[in-house]
């Protein structure tokens, strides 16, 4: 008798028996309720939850409980293997903060991912993944290139049966189309600042300002530049005795940190998506 610990991740409109329905099903399959977190959203009227359960012996009876669920309640959900690494594609450019702390955490099994490569427009951090181990995929972005290289980006998802693409510092603007082909599976970093600076050096034009906030922004990836569902923030104060390469370095301990949660709550099931919001079950 195989016996397995399940996630479970649903949403649905937000109405009476939902958590008894689905813990009911839960029990019947054997599992032992170990996690369970539910909100219910007042301005969408959506009720979302995620169950972690153990000693789930009868798996495939839970799923056709589910099935029926979805029909009665109107309901998507997820069921997947607590702690099953989420085969993952890094993408870069230069900067190199953010790709080695996650090729770090994803080596000392911090981080509940597989690395299956790192895609890079410029050949700079091939280095960085050959230490880790990790396929270096160097594709060169042009305007005139960038359909067939974002077609190659796509190849490399389907031939490495990817299931979560992280931007880690990828300057380049993924278009609409590969946004709609991944809706829900691309995580991006960028740099908060209170108040926001665009452009180039964002650094020195916050140091120009004299901000005393700096931060990060971690989101998913959508054909709005920068907009996506926001998956986690943080910020870092600094002062008027700070030079530019001070924030620069508070900036991308910042950036690291955010990203890092963020991918590990996404494989972790902790973030579900609700309308152009997020729900984070940390």
């Amino acid at each position: 008798m195989r016996v397995t610990e399940l996630v479970l991740t649903l949403s649905c409109p937000d109405q009476r028996g939902i958590v008894h329905a689905v813990t009911g099903a839960i029990a019947r399959a054997g599992g032992n309720i170990t996690e369970s977190q539910q909100f219910g959203d007042v301005d969408s009227g959506q009720f979302l939850m995620r169950v972690q359960a153990a000693e789930v012996t009868d798996e495939d009876g839970l799923r056709a409980s589910l099935t029926v669920l979805s029909t009665q309640l109107g309901m998507t959900w997820s069921l997947d293997v607590v702690g099953r690494p989420v085969r993952t594609l890094l993408m870069a450019s230069r900067e190199a903060h953010c790709l080695s702390d996650l090729l770090f955490r994803a080596r000392e099994g911090l981080l509940p991912v597989e690395v299956v490569g790192v895609v890079a427009n410029h050949p700079d951090l091939a280095p960085e993944a050959e230490f880790h181990r990790v396929p270096f995929h160097h594709v060169p972005v042009t305007r005139e290139t960038k359909a067939a290289a974002e077609e190659r980006l796509l190849q490399l998802v389907r031939e490495l049966d990817v299931e979560l693409v992280v931007l880690a510092r990828y300057m380049q603007i993924l278009s609409d189309e590969v946004c709609r082909e991944l809706p829900g599976r691309v995580i991006n970093i960028h740099h908060s600042f209170l108040p926001s600076f665009k452009g180039a050096r964002p650094y020195a034009q916050a140091h120009a300002r004299g901000v005393k906030l700096i931060g990060a922004t971690a989101h998913y990836v959508t054909p709005d530049l920068d907009e996506g569902p926001i998956i986690e923030q943080d910020v870092a104060r600094v002062t008027h005795s700070d030079s530019v390469a001070e924030f620069v370095a508070q900036g991308q301990d910042v950036e690291r940190r955010v990203l890092a949660r963020a991918v590990r709550w996404h494989a972790e099931h902790r973030v579900l998506l609700n309308g152009t919001r997020t729900v984070v079950f940390a």
